[in-house]
Protein backbone atom coordinates (compact mmCIF):
# COMPACT_ATOMS: atom_id res chain seq x y z
CA UNK A 1 0.00 0.00 0.00
CA UNK A 2 1.20 3.60 -0.63
CA UNK A 3 1.32 6.23 2.08
CA UNK A 4 -1.52 8.48 1.01
CA UNK A 5 -3.36 11.14 3.51
CA UNK A 6 -6.88 10.14 4.22
CA UNK A 7 -9.45 12.07 6.32
CA UNK A 8 -12.62 11.88 8.15
CA UNK A 9 -14.65 15.10 8.57
CA UNK A 10 -17.52 14.51 10.81
CA UNK A 11 -20.53 17.14 10.54
CA UNK A 12 -19.49 18.83 14.00
CA UNK A 13 -16.25 19.88 12.83
CA UNK A 14 -14.62 17.12 14.34
CA UNK A 15 -11.71 15.58 12.22
CA UNK A 16 -9.62 12.92 11.79
CA UNK A 17 -6.46 12.82 9.63
CA UNK A 18 -4.76 9.00 9.21
CA UNK A 19 -3.47 6.78 6.47
CA UNK A 20 -5.23 5.95 3.37
CA UNK A 21 -6.39 2.32 1.98
CA UNK A 22 -8.39 0.85 -0.15
CA UNK A 23 -10.13 2.93 -2.89
CA UNK A 24 -8.84 6.68 -3.74
CA UNK A 25 -12.01 7.97 -3.55
CA UNK A 26 -14.36 10.36 -1.53
CA UNK A 27 -17.81 9.40 0.17
CA UNK A 28 -20.17 10.08 2.40
CA UNK A 29 -22.35 8.67 5.33
CA UNK A 30 -23.35 8.25 8.59
CA UNK A 31 -20.35 7.24 10.51
CA UNK A 32 -21.12 4.52 13.05
CA UNK A 33 -18.99 2.19 15.24
CA UNK A 34 -18.96 -1.89 15.49
CA UNK A 35 -18.01 -3.51 18.43
CA UNK A 36 -17.07 -7.14 16.86
CA UNK A 37 -13.76 -8.74 17.41
CA UNK A 38 -13.87 -10.83 14.73
CA UNK A 39 -16.57 -10.67 11.57
CA UNK A 40 -15.33 -7.89 9.73
CA UNK A 41 -15.69 -9.30 6.11
CA UNK A 42 -19.74 -9.74 7.41
CA UNK A 43 -19.88 -6.39 7.74
CA UNK A 44 -18.06 -5.20 5.23
CA UNK A 45 -20.98 -6.97 2.93
CA UNK A 46 -23.85 -6.39 5.39
CA UNK A 47 -26.49 -4.45 3.30
CA UNK A 48 -27.61 -2.43 6.37
CA UNK A 49 -24.65 -0.54 6.11
CA UNK A 50 -25.82 0.97 2.86
CA UNK A 51 -25.28 4.74 3.35
CA UNK A 52 -22.75 4.10 6.87
CA UNK A 53 -19.14 4.77 7.45
CA UNK A 54 -18.31 2.30 9.48
CA UNK A 55 -15.57 2.16 12.08
CA UNK A 56 -14.03 -0.84 14.12
CA UNK A 57 -13.25 -0.74 17.53
CA UNK A 58 -11.66 -3.87 17.96
CA UNK A 59 -7.94 -2.21 16.98
CA UNK A 60 -6.20 -4.91 14.74
CA UNK A 61 -8.43 -6.02 11.67
CA UNK A 62 -7.70 -8.03 8.23
CA UNK A 63 -5.00 -10.32 9.84
CA UNK A 64 -7.30 -13.68 8.07
CA UNK A 65 -8.36 -11.72 4.87
CA UNK A 66 -11.00 -11.86 2.42
CA UNK A 67 -12.49 -15.66 1.41
CA UNK A 68 -15.09 -16.45 -1.28
CA UNK A 69 -17.32 -18.03 1.31
CA UNK A 70 -18.30 -15.38 4.30
CA UNK A 71 -20.02 -12.67 2.39
CA UNK A 72 -23.71 -11.84 3.40
CA UNK A 73 -24.16 -10.07 -0.01
CA UNK A 74 -22.92 -10.15 -3.35
CA UNK A 75 -20.99 -6.82 -2.85
CA UNK A 76 -19.77 -4.61 0.19
CA UNK A 77 -22.31 -1.53 0.37
CA UNK A 78 -20.92 0.64 3.40
CA UNK A 79 -19.35 4.02 2.18
CA UNK A 80 -16.05 3.33 3.88
CA UNK A 81 -14.59 1.73 6.63
CA UNK A 82 -12.28 3.31 9.55
CA UNK A 83 -9.96 0.88 11.53
CA UNK A 84 -7.00 1.73 13.94
CA UNK A 85 -4.59 -0.68 12.09
CA UNK A 86 -4.95 -2.56 9.21
CA UNK A 87 -2.72 -6.05 9.16
CA UNK A 88 -0.25 -6.25 6.16
CA UNK A 89 -0.28 -9.87 6.59
CA UNK A 90 -3.18 -12.31 5.74
CA UNK A 91 -2.71 -15.47 7.26
CA UNK A 92 -5.91 -17.99 6.45
CA UNK A 93 -6.12 -20.97 4.07
CA UNK A 94 -9.56 -20.00 2.92
CA UNK A 95 -8.10 -16.16 2.15
CA UNK A 96 -8.39 -15.15 -1.62
CA UNK A 97 -8.15 -11.22 -1.18
CA UNK A 98 -7.07 -8.98 1.41
CA UNK A 99 -9.59 -5.94 2.90
CA UNK A 100 -7.35 -3.26 0.82
CA UNK A 101 -7.60 -5.30 -2.46
CA UNK A 102 -11.48 -5.97 -1.37
CA UNK A 103 -11.93 -2.52 -1.10
CA UNK A 104 -10.21 -1.41 -3.93
CA UNK A 105 -11.76 -3.03 -6.18
CA UNK A 106 -15.29 -2.32 -5.16
CA UNK A 107 -14.01 1.35 -5.06
CA UNK A 108 -14.55 2.01 -1.30
CA UNK A 109 -12.28 4.43 0.59
CA UNK A 110 -10.88 3.44 4.22
CA UNK A 111 -8.49 5.30 6.80
CA UNK A 112 -6.37 3.82 9.59
CA UNK A 113 -4.16 4.86 11.82
CA UNK A 114 -6.60 7.47 13.79
CA UNK A 115 -7.83 7.06 17.32
CA UNK A 116 -10.49 4.70 16.81
CA UNK A 117 -11.69 4.90 20.84
CA UNK A 118 -11.66 8.67 20.83
CA UNK A 119 -13.83 8.32 17.30
CA UNK A 120 -15.80 5.88 19.36
CA UNK A 121 -16.47 7.77 22.87
CA UNK A 122 -17.44 11.08 20.49
CA UNK A 123 -19.99 9.14 18.49
CA UNK A 124 -21.45 7.51 22.09
CA UNK A 125 -21.74 11.08 23.71
CA UNK A 126 -22.80 13.57 20.30
CA UNK A 127 -24.19 10.22 19.04
CA UNK A 128 -23.67 9.10 15.43
CA UNK A 129 -23.36 11.94 12.59
CA UNK A 130 -22.96 12.60 9.43
CA UNK A 131 -19.45 12.29 7.76
CA UNK A 132 -17.32 12.62 4.73
CA UNK A 133 -14.29 10.23 4.35
CA UNK A 134 -11.81 11.38 1.63
CA UNK A 135 -8.89 10.79 0.15
CA UNK A 136 -9.25 13.30 -2.90
CA UNK A 137 -10.10 16.70 -0.64
CA UNK A 138 -7.22 17.76 1.44
CA UNK A 139 -8.86 20.94 2.86
CA UNK A 140 -10.80 20.15 6.58
CA UNK A 141 -13.23 23.08 6.79
CA UNK A 142 -14.74 21.95 2.90
CA UNK A 143 -15.23 18.50 4.14
CA UNK A 144 -16.99 19.42 7.28
CA UNK A 145 -19.10 21.53 4.83
CA UNK A 146 -19.76 18.81 2.54
CA UNK A 147 -20.84 16.54 5.41
CA UNK A 148 -23.11 18.81 6.57
CA UNK A 149 -25.16 19.07 3.35
CA UNK A 150 -24.73 15.13 2.91
CA UNK A 151 -28.11 13.79 2.63
CA UNK A 152 -27.98 11.47 6.10
CA UNK A 153 -30.24 8.46 7.02
CA UNK A 154 -33.36 9.80 8.16
CA UNK A 155 -36.08 9.72 5.49
CA UNK A 156 -34.05 8.13 2.87
CA UNK A 157 -35.16 4.71 1.31
CA UNK A 158 -31.91 2.44 0.97
CA UNK A 159 -33.74 -0.43 0.62
CA UNK A 160 -34.55 0.47 -3.06
CA UNK A 161 -30.85 0.99 -3.33
CA UNK A 162 -29.84 -2.62 -2.28
CA UNK A 163 -32.72 -4.75 -3.31
CA UNK A 164 -32.76 -7.46 -6.03
CA UNK A 165 -34.56 -6.16 -9.43
CA UNK A 166 -35.64 -10.07 -10.12
CA UNK A 167 -37.55 -12.34 -8.00
CA UNK A 168 -34.82 -15.55 -7.63
CA UNK A 169 -34.54 -18.66 -5.47
CA UNK A 170 -31.94 -19.14 -3.29
CA UNK A 171 -30.75 -22.74 -3.84
CA UNK A 172 -26.79 -23.03 -1.89
CA UNK A 173 -27.37 -25.88 0.47
CA UNK A 174 -30.38 -27.22 -0.99
CA UNK A 175 -30.49 -31.18 -0.66
CA UNK A 176 -34.69 -31.40 -2.48
CA UNK A 177 -36.27 -32.41 0.41
CA UNK A 178 -37.08 -29.02 2.21
CA UNK A 179 -40.48 -29.18 2.71
CA UNK A 180 -41.64 -25.67 3.52
CA UNK A 181 -41.52 -22.67 0.91
CA UNK A 182 -40.54 -19.00 2.26
CA UNK A 183 -41.10 -15.80 0.09
CA UNK A 184 -38.41 -13.52 1.48
CA UNK A 185 -39.14 -10.04 0.10
CA UNK A 186 -35.78 -8.28 -0.69
CA UNK A 187 -34.72 -5.02 2.24
CA UNK A 188 -30.99 -6.35 1.73
CA UNK A 189 -31.38 -9.67 3.11
CA UNK A 190 -28.16 -11.22 4.31
CA UNK A 191 -26.81 -14.39 3.57
CA UNK A 192 -27.11 -16.02 6.39
CA UNK A 193 -30.85 -15.54 7.11
CA UNK A 194 -31.46 -17.67 3.60
CA UNK A 195 -28.54 -20.19 4.87
CA UNK A 196 -30.32 -20.51 8.11
CA UNK A 197 -33.67 -20.80 6.39
CA UNK A 198 -32.28 -23.82 4.46
CA UNK A 199 -31.09 -25.52 7.19
CA UNK A 200 -34.47 -26.12 9.04
CA UNK A 201 -35.88 -26.51 6.10
CA UNK A 202 -37.03 -24.29 4.01
CA UNK A 203 -36.65 -23.29 0.54
CA UNK A 204 -36.10 -19.53 0.16
CA UNK A 205 -37.77 -17.49 -2.48
CA UNK A 206 -36.38 -13.66 -2.99
CA UNK A 207 -38.47 -11.61 -4.37
CA UNK A 208 -38.16 -7.54 -4.88
CA UNK A 209 -39.14 -5.60 -1.99
CA UNK A 210 -41.94 -3.69 -4.10
CA UNK A 211 -43.83 -6.89 -4.10
CA UNK A 212 -47.69 -6.81 -3.08
CA UNK A 213 -48.88 -9.04 -0.58
CA UNK A 214 -51.25 -10.20 -3.19
CA UNK A 215 -48.36 -11.21 -5.18
CA UNK A 216 -46.13 -12.69 -2.57
CA UNK A 217 -49.51 -15.07 -1.67
CA UNK A 218 -49.57 -15.80 -5.54
CA UNK A 219 -46.28 -18.05 -5.18
CA UNK A 220 -47.99 -19.97 -2.44
CA UNK A 221 -45.37 -19.40 0.42
CA UNK A 222 -45.73 -21.27 3.61
CA UNK A 223 -44.68 -18.27 5.56
CA UNK A 224 -43.24 -15.03 4.56
CA UNK A 225 -39.45 -13.57 6.27
CA UNK A 226 -39.11 -9.80 6.23
CA UNK A 227 -35.46 -9.46 6.59
CA UNK A 228 -32.79 -6.96 7.47
CA UNK A 229 -32.12 -3.73 5.85
CA UNK A 230 -31.02 -0.52 5.71
CA UNK A 231 -31.94 3.01 6.01
CA UNK A 232 -34.85 5.02 8.18
CA UNK A 233 -37.85 2.34 8.30
CA UNK A 234 -39.91 5.49 8.14
CA UNK A 235 -39.19 5.79 4.53
CA UNK A 236 -41.03 2.65 3.56
CA UNK A 237 -44.54 3.23 3.48
CA UNK A 238 -44.85 0.59 0.58
CA UNK A 239 -42.86 -2.44 2.85
CA UNK A 240 -45.50 -1.62 5.93
CA UNK A 241 -48.54 -1.28 3.61
CA UNK A 242 -47.45 -4.72 2.03
CA UNK A 243 -47.00 -6.25 5.73
CA UNK A 244 -50.12 -4.44 6.96
CA UNK A 245 -51.80 -6.74 4.28
CA UNK A 246 -49.60 -10.13 5.11
CA UNK A 247 -51.08 -9.70 8.51
CA UNK A 248 -54.43 -8.67 8.25
CA UNK A 249 -56.78 -11.52 9.18
CA UNK A 250 -58.63 -12.80 5.62
CA UNK A 251 -60.85 -15.71 4.64
CA UNK A 252 -58.48 -18.35 5.21
CA UNK A 253 -55.41 -19.35 7.54
CA UNK A 254 -53.33 -16.57 8.51
CA UNK A 255 -49.42 -16.93 7.18
CA UNK A 256 -46.67 -17.20 9.43
CA UNK A 257 -44.78 -14.55 9.58
CA UNK A 258 -41.06 -13.97 11.04
CA UNK A 259 -39.47 -10.60 10.88
CA UNK A 260 -36.09 -10.12 11.81
CA UNK A 261 -33.93 -6.17 12.06
CA UNK A 262 -35.31 -3.59 9.91
CA UNK A 263 -38.40 -7.02 9.26
CA UNK A 264 -39.41 -6.24 12.84
CA UNK A 265 -39.75 -2.14 12.59
CA UNK A 266 -41.24 -3.05 9.46
CA UNK A 267 -43.78 -5.27 11.41
CA UNK A 268 -44.05 -2.47 13.93
CA UNK A 269 -45.35 -0.18 11.81
CA UNK A 270 -47.75 -2.53 10.21
CA UNK A 271 -49.66 -3.18 13.79
CA UNK A 272 -49.90 0.94 14.53
CA UNK A 273 -46.70 1.60 15.74
CA UNK A 274 -43.90 4.31 15.16
CA UNK A 275 -40.57 3.96 14.78
CA UNK A 276 -37.60 6.52 15.97
CA UNK A 277 -33.55 6.94 15.53
CA UNK A 278 -31.40 5.19 18.54
CA UNK A 279 -28.58 7.92 19.45
CA UNK A 280 -25.94 5.74 18.23
CA UNK A 281 -27.42 2.54 17.58
CA UNK A 282 -26.37 -0.92 17.83
CA UNK A 283 -23.94 -2.68 16.20
CA UNK A 284 -21.97 -5.84 17.24
CA UNK A 285 -21.64 -9.13 18.57
CA UNK A 286 -21.94 -8.63 22.04
CA UNK A 287 -25.80 -7.29 23.02
CA UNK A 288 -27.40 -9.15 25.48
CA UNK A 289 -30.91 -9.65 25.31
CA UNK A 290 -33.48 -10.67 27.77
CA UNK A 291 -36.37 -13.17 26.50
CA UNK A 292 -38.96 -12.01 29.10
CA UNK A 293 -41.09 -15.56 28.98
CA UNK A 294 -38.06 -17.46 30.18
CA UNK A 295 -36.01 -15.27 31.17
CA UNK A 296 -32.84 -16.37 29.48
CA UNK A 297 -30.41 -14.03 28.48
CA UNK A 298 -28.79 -14.16 24.71
CA UNK A 299 -25.91 -12.40 23.50
CA UNK A 300 -26.67 -11.26 20.14
CA UNK A 301 -25.64 -9.81 17.07
CA UNK A 302 -27.05 -6.45 16.28
CA UNK A 303 -26.88 -3.70 13.41
CA UNK A 304 -29.35 -1.26 13.58
CA UNK A 305 -30.00 2.74 13.90
CA UNK A 306 -33.82 2.81 13.88
CA UNK A 307 -36.15 1.26 16.74
CA UNK A 308 -39.78 0.78 17.11
CA UNK A 309 -41.43 2.78 19.94
CA UNK A 310 -42.77 0.23 22.54
CA UNK A 311 -45.36 3.01 23.39
CA UNK A 312 -46.98 3.45 20.49
CA UNK A 313 -47.77 -0.37 19.68
CA UNK A 314 -51.06 -1.37 20.40
CA UNK A 315 -52.52 -2.61 23.96
CA UNK A 316 -54.26 -5.33 22.14
CA UNK A 317 -53.27 -8.40 20.27
CA UNK A 318 -49.55 -7.68 20.56
CA UNK A 319 -47.18 -9.01 23.08
CA UNK A 320 -43.51 -7.40 24.13
CA UNK A 321 -41.39 -10.43 23.93
CA UNK A 322 -37.44 -9.43 24.25
CA UNK A 323 -35.89 -6.40 25.63
CA UNK A 324 -32.32 -4.97 25.52
CA UNK A 325 -30.35 -5.22 28.55
CA UNK A 326 -28.33 -2.44 27.87
CA UNK A 327 -30.60 0.00 27.40
CA UNK A 328 -34.25 -1.28 28.27
CA UNK A 329 -35.19 -0.81 24.20
CA UNK A 330 -37.47 -3.50 22.38
CA UNK A 331 -36.08 -6.61 20.95
CA UNK A 332 -39.23 -8.34 20.44
CA UNK A 333 -42.80 -8.80 19.38
CA UNK A 334 -45.58 -11.03 19.07
CA UNK A 335 -49.38 -11.24 17.74
CA UNK A 336 -51.32 -13.15 20.25
CA UNK A 337 -53.86 -13.77 17.55
CA UNK A 338 -52.01 -14.63 14.61
CA UNK A 339 -48.68 -16.21 13.90
CA UNK A 340 -46.30 -12.89 13.53
CA UNK A 341 -43.44 -12.45 15.61
CA UNK A 342 -40.26 -10.30 15.09
CA UNK A 343 -36.92 -9.87 16.77
CA UNK A 344 -34.97 -6.91 16.24
CA UNK A 345 -31.69 -9.12 16.63
CA UNK A 346 -30.13 -11.07 13.78
CA UNK A 347 -30.26 -14.53 15.17
CA UNK A 348 -28.81 -15.64 12.11
CA UNK A 349 -25.33 -14.03 13.46
CA UNK A 350 -22.92 -14.12 10.93
CA UNK A 351 -20.94 -13.32 11.90
CA UNK A 352 -21.66 -13.78 15.98
CA UNK A 353 -23.23 -15.78 18.76
CA UNK A 354 -25.75 -18.61 17.74
CA UNK A 355 -27.52 -18.31 21.10
CA UNK A 356 -30.58 -17.07 19.42
CA UNK A 357 -30.77 -19.81 16.27
CA UNK A 358 -34.07 -21.23 17.84
CA UNK A 359 -36.23 -18.67 16.53
CA UNK A 360 -35.96 -20.24 12.99
CA UNK A 361 -37.00 -23.47 14.38
CA UNK A 362 -40.67 -21.60 16.23
CA UNK A 363 -40.74 -20.08 12.61
CA UNK A 364 -40.61 -23.75 11.14
CA UNK A 365 -43.31 -24.97 13.96
CA UNK A 366 -45.88 -22.08 13.40
CA UNK A 367 -45.69 -23.12 9.53
CA UNK A 368 -46.49 -26.98 10.60
CA UNK A 369 -49.39 -26.17 12.31
CA UNK A 370 -50.54 -23.30 9.70
CA UNK A 371 -50.26 -27.53 7.64
CA UNK A 372 -51.83 -29.46 9.94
Amino acid sequence: MTEATAILALEDGTVYAGTAFGARAERDGEVVFNTSMTGYQEVLTDASYRGQIVAMTYPLIGNYGINDEDNESWRPWLSGFVVKELSRITSNWRATSTVDAFLKEHDIPGIQGIDTRALTRHIREAGAMKAVLSTDDPDPDRLVEKAKGSPGLVGRDCVKEVACGEPFDWTEGLTGAEPFKVVVPDCGVKYGILRQLVRFGCRPTVVPPTYSAEQIRACEPDGVMLPNGPGDPAALPYIVETARDLITPAAGRPLPVFGICLGHQILGQALGGATYKLKFGHHGANHPVQDLGTSKVAITVQNHGFCVDVESLPGDGVEITHLNLNDGTLEGLRCTDRPVFSVQFHPEASAGPHDAHYLFGEFVELMKERRA
